[in-house]
């Protein structure tokens, strides 16, 4: 079985939030679709904190090349 994506794991999340707000669900699939939209939340967070450390600030240096910086801050990505 292949590794969902991201993006398929956030569409599950958003049909699991959808189904939840409802309200229809019984009480057991309820416990089952909120256990398995808190995993899909720590593994999406997971992936978003991998991302984060691998966004690099660039800059201009001296002679117009691009410099790679280390990204701090969300104020400095913006």
């Amino acid at each position: 079985m292949k590794k969902a994506t991201f993006e398929e794991n956030m569409t599950r999340l958003e049909e699991i939030v959808s189904l939840l707000e409802q309200g229809d669900a019984p009480l057991s699939e309820s416990l089952a679709l909120f256990s398995e939209g808190s995993k899909l939340l720590s593994a999406c967070q997971k992936e978003l904190d991998t991302a984060r450390q691998k966004v690099v600030k660039l800059t201009k240096g001296p002679d117009g090349a691009p410099v790679e910086d280390d990204f701090t801050s969300e104020e400095d990505y913006i």
